[in-house]
């Protein structure tokens, strides 16, 4: 892993970027997610960077990368240039519609065993190439290969085609603009890759030649892998020690009950999304659910603590029925290089209950990043 801090010219230790991800704001054309970036980010870059250039990480759906035309992409761009910002990531993850439906595990799809993932990953790619700065390494996220429950080994071959196949043009690319993009997957609950663990075999089993390896990365989601009741320490290291890269962090806390009575979560439970639920024994053996309901329907009586995927807002350490991981992040901001752009991933801004919201969605994403600043040390 990489050292923790890198010195500048003045002698001060750098610390990480910290920025938010735009997937935060509805919307799924270009027009759409193009207003929202202009209208929310300099509100919270004045808050909060209002020097320096502030990365953005920048959410496209299939859609929207679809409808970006040379002369859109140009134009963002330029206003980029004009307002002190740049985009450092994509969030290439949910590929359809993200707000205001149910998305639960249709979020996955197309995996990568489609040719529609591949394609929009590679159109992601020549956009971020073009809004990229000089010298920066720049990370797109993705599926973790596809929720584990539809996918099967024979299908193993032609998912690590299309992977190379991605990987391939990200060379070309590399090759033609100069600029590094990695393909970051992002380990989430009830995926192919789950666990720090889960990466490292699935890394090792692609069996990329070296070009690859470097290239293919992880994103790593601070509230995901807390869920899977994994050491902070532990898990960098792990990546670490297999030379896994990470290419971007996304900054979250999930929903933590030291209670075996996961009833009292279920009013959390919506239709818009999975909340997968995980739930700890005194022995340490884990119970996994795919959505909050599951576990609640299950009930199990012997389990010590639960934890619930649902993003909530990184300063709360306490609601009024649970705890949240905050802890994991206070253990684990320390630890990333300064390299690494971090992102506030609170996506669930719009099913949160009003006393976890505490103002608008800019003085939300403000005091976030101010958090996540003063825990970097």
């Amino acid at each position: 892993m990489a050292s923790k801090t890198h010195n500048t010219a003045g002698g001060r230790p750098a610390r990480p970027a910290v920025t938010y991800c735009t997937n935060i704001h509805p919307g799924e054309s270009w027009r759409e997610m193009d207003a929202a970036v202009r209208q929310y980010a300099p509100v919270v870059k004045k808050a909060v960077c209002p020097s320096d250039s502030f990365p953005i990480g920048l959410r496209l759906s299939g859609r929207a990368a679809g409808e970006i035309t040379d002369r859109d992409a140009a134009d963002f761009y330029a206003w980029c240039q004009e307002n002190g910002f740049h985009v450092a990531s994509v969030n290439g993850f949910p590929y359809g519609t993200f707000h205001h439906t149910p998305v639960k595990q249709s979020v996955y799809l197309p995996d990568w065993r489609f040719s529609e993932r591949l394609d929009y990953t590679k159109r992601l790619a020549e956009l971020l190439s073009r809004w990229l700065p000089e010298n920066q390494t720049g990370s797109i996220s993705t599926v973790p290969v596809g929720f584990r429950r539809t996918i099967d080994r024979q299908d193993f071959p032609l998912v690590k085609k299309n992977i190379q196949a991605a990987l391939d043009h990200f060379d070309h690319l590399a090759q033609r603009t100069g600029k590094e993009i990695l393909l970051s997957m992002e380990p989430e609950p009830g995926c192919i890759l789950e666990t720090t663990n889960d990466v490292v075999e699935l890394f090792d089993r692609l069996a990329l030649p070296p070009a690859q390896q470097v290239t293919l990365a992880v994103c790593y989601d601070c509230c995901h892998q807390a869920l899977q009741f994994e050491d902070p320490a532990d898990s960098l290291k792990l990546l670490a020690d297999n030379d896994i890269r990470i290419g971007h962090v996304q900054v979250s806390s999930a929903l933590r009950l030291m209670n075996p009575n996961i009833g009292r979560l279920q009013h959390f439970h919506e239709s818009c999304y999975l909340h997968q639920t995980v739930g700890r024994k005194a022995g340490g053996e884990l119970l996994r659910y795919d959505d909050l309901d599951l576990a609640v329907a299950d009930d199990p009586v012997d389990v010590k603590e639960w934890r619930v995927h649902f993003h909530v807002p990184v300063f709360i350490d306490r609601t009024t029925d649970c705890d949240s991981t905050r802890f994991f992040l206070q253990q684990i901001l320390p630890l990333f290089p300064a390299h690494l752009i971090l992102e506030v991933e609170t996506y669930t801004w719009t099913i949160l209950p009003k006393e976890l919201q505490g103002g608008s969605v800019t003085d939300c994403l403000i005091e976030e990043i101010a958090w996540v600043r003063r825990n970097l040390s």
